[in-house]
């Protein structure tokens, strides 16, 4: 694995994903139901939990448009992104969306055929945030659980 540099062009890296959310103790009962470990970083008003090998943040909204200067305007239209999890089989991506919504999110698209040539649908948090969960039969997971993505052919 990649260890971070220090050199003058370090490569870009996504390491943790920080969600704004409107009640912080709601959104770490749902992240926990959803089965992600919570861990212990020493810091106050900010929940950290392990997503694999990246660490999913959630600090309060407010406080995270603080952080960036920005006006806290809540989305009241799609953002242009989502957060996606890519499980092993068809049938865990209808489970874990059914997972989602009994933990307090909400089914946004039901699991489905895609066009692509696998499974994917979609739910909310409970703060909005859009998930999708997908099997994909041509992005496999390594021995490490980690996702790969079949190199670009030469052209």
């Amino acid at each position: 694995m990649p260890v971070p540099t220090t050199s003058p062009s370090p490569a870009l890296r996504l390491h943790l994903v920080t969600l704004g959310v409107g009640d912080l103790a709601r959104a770490c009962a749902f992240y926990s139901a959803m089965g992600l470990e919570q861990r212990d970083a020493g810091a106050e008003g900010v929940a950290f939990f392990m997503a694999g090998h990246v660490v999913l943040s959630l600090f309060p909204r407010h406080r995270l448009a603080e952080d960036a200067t920005l006006p806290d305007e809540p989305a009241q239209r799609f953002a242009g992104q989502t957060l996606a999890c890519n499980v092993a089989s068809e049938e865990e991506v209808a489970a874990l969306i059914a997972r989602a919504a009994a933990a307090g999110g909400t089914q946004v698209k039901p699991a489905q055929k895609v066009f692509w040539g696998g499974t994917s649908g979609y739910f909310a948090d409970p703060d909005g945030h859009l998930w999708e969960v997908a099997h994909n039969p041509f992005f496999p997971f390594d021995a490490e659980g980690r996702l790969t993505v079949p190199k670009k052919a030469a052209s």
